[in-house]
């Protein structure tokens, strides 16, 4: 019988293997985006099969500043009377950007670091960290508690996975997003030729983690933050494709591999996906979450990209274990028996969870490893 690890590099590169591989998307060292499920009491229930059953992509990041140093960066914490106000600036040359989020008595309220086209212009004319030294050290500081992480995982069970980002990242993270669809149009270039500007500092990140052999997967996190329909598909084609094609083909240059991620309506853009040229996808999601059926990519990709997933997060809170049973049985199917890993389309964010979702872990674990075994490729 194939290890976890086996079965996974196999699908990416495109064997056989002896099951469908299962993804929980469970962390193994604690992750800022999901629950600590090994030290979480709600999840033991569930862990003892998980390891068992499924493979873990231990999911980490290295990153390194992203403007020059002259750039001043800070933030300070105040309260408005009952509110308490968490604000972070950005300020170069007498100009400043800053966000605000305030927390009490009602609802959150967020200001976001780019609410106009002004503060736009601002940001795309403030300089980037490209210098290789600089952002080396940033990488270098990280780099023993990194080691320790990947020396305290158990090879067998998948494989290390870093997430370093793509250039569209942090200017989707710091816009308001009912004006950055507008943006894509009214400042389609300046945009443009920050995202070129700052592929330099992507570029020396991903090169030196690739040189130290620091991962053998890639997790790949922005196509789906410039995509249909918030954004045209030229815009996709020009803010995603080119980056993440080029990054994709400096990660197979090392003999690694790349898995993009993508939630939502992928169906009119699913082809560039080919183009780009990743081992695997995750996620298709059908109507009414996506617009795109298992069965649909399949006849798009065939065989030329494993694809993950599916079972949509939601329905572990509401599905009885055996409509989980029979839905991952109808994933399996779909698939028939072409390049799968069987996946949630979400990770473990909640902290606490019910028996019902426990229930449904387990459901959807040996459904997967039992019925997988008959669908193998």
């Amino acid at each position: 019988m194939m290890t976890h690890r086996e079965r996974l590099l196999a699908v990416l590169r495109g064997d056989r293997v002896d099951r469908v591989p299962i993804w929980l998307l469970f962390p193994y060292a604690p992750a800022p985006y999901y629950t600590d499920v090994r030290a979480n009491p709600h999840y033991r229930p569930v862990m003892g099969l998980a390891d068992r059953y499924a493979l873990t992509l231990n999911r980490r990041g290295l990153g390194a500043g992203l403007f020059a140093p002259e750039v001043r960066q800070g933030h300070e914490d105040t309260t408005d009377g009952p509110w308490r106000v968490r604000r972070q600036w950005i300020e170069y040359r007498g100009r400043r950007l800053w966000a605000e989020q305030r927390t009490g008595p009602g609802p959150a309220q967020i200001k976001k670091l780019l609410e106009t086209e002004d503060d736009l212009h601002v940001y795309c004319s403030l300089p980037l960290n490209t210098d290789p030294a600089r952002i080396a050290a940033d990488l270098e500081a990280q780099l023993p508690r990194y080691l320790a992480e990947r020396d305290a995982f158990p090879p067998e069970a998948g494989a290390m996975m870093l997430d370093l980002g793509e250039p569209i990242g942090p200017l989707y993270g710091s816009a308001n997003l009912t004006e950055y669809p507008v943006w894509s149009v009214t400042c389609f270039d300046e945009i443009t030729d920050w995202l070129d500007r700052h592929m330099q500092r992507v570029r020396i990140i991903y090169d030196w983690c690739l040189q130290r052999d620091l991962a053998e997967v890639y997790f790949l996190v922005g196509s789906e933050l410039a995509s249909p329909p918030m954004l045209s598909p030229a815009t996709f084609d020009r803010w995603i494709v080119p980056y993440a094609r080029e990054l994709i083909e400096r990660i197979h240059a090392h003999g690694r591999y790349a898995i993009q991620h993508y939630h939502g309506q992928i169906r009119l853009i699913l082809p560039r996906f080919l183009e780009m040229g990743a081992d695997a996808l995750h996620t298709i999601e059908a109507p009414p979450t996506g617009d795109c059926t298992l069965a649909e990519a399949f006849e798009v990709v065939g065989d030329r990209i494993a694809l993950i997933g599916n079972v949509q997060y939601d329905c572990f809170r509401s599905y009885t274990p055996a409509q989980m049973a029979r839905a991952v049985r109808d994933v399996l199917a779909e698939a028939n028996g072409r390049r799968l890993i069987l996946s949630p389309s979400a990770g473990p964010y909640e902290h606490e969870i019910s028996r019902r979702v426990a229930a449904n872990y387990l459901a959807f674990l040996r459904a997967g490893w039992h019925a997988g075994q008959r669908r193998a490729r």
